[in-house]
């Protein structure tokens, strides 16, 4: 079943993009980010309250919280850096480096969390590189 969640994932991402193209017309790139990132946590939100898990929240550990407030700044600084790309240049440029985080969350995978990367998985990372400087020239 998680691949359907990956395929759907997928498939909003790629329609963030161009939606997000548009929307940055004639305005500042870290106000669409902030804009976004209202609609976003408005939306998690509500899905929480929807699915009634608010209540995990009293679990959560202070480990839980450090990683997810640092991860909560990366996207930020992840969004400012995209919408300002995406801002600067054309989808065909941005978005093909932007992929690159694939092949590197994949060696940070193994790095920092052991996890194991076959020689398929390996290759497959080398490609999206490859793949990302071939779309880039």
């Amino acid at each position: 079943m998680w691949w359907t969640y990956a395929v759907l994932s997928a498939a909003f991402a790629s329609l963030t993009i161009v939606l997000a193209k548009v929307g940055l017309r004639g305005i500042d790139s870290s106000l669409a980010t902030a804009i976004r990132l209202v609609v976003a946590l408005a939306m998690a939100w509500g899905v929480v309250y929807w699915r009634g898990t608010q209540g995990q929240m009293q679990g959560l550990t202070r480990s839980n919280w450090l990683f997810l407030a640092a991860s909560g700044l990366t996207l930020g600084f992840s969004w400012l850096c995209y919408f300002k790309n995406l801002q600067l240049g054309s989808v065909s440029q941005v978005v093909p480096v932007t992929k690159l985080s694939v092949a590197l969350a994949l060696v940070m995978g193994v790095l920092f969390l052991g996890e194991h990367l076959s020689r398929l998985g390996s290759l497959g990372a080398l490609f999206i590189v490859v793949g990302t400087v071939l779309l880039i020239i």
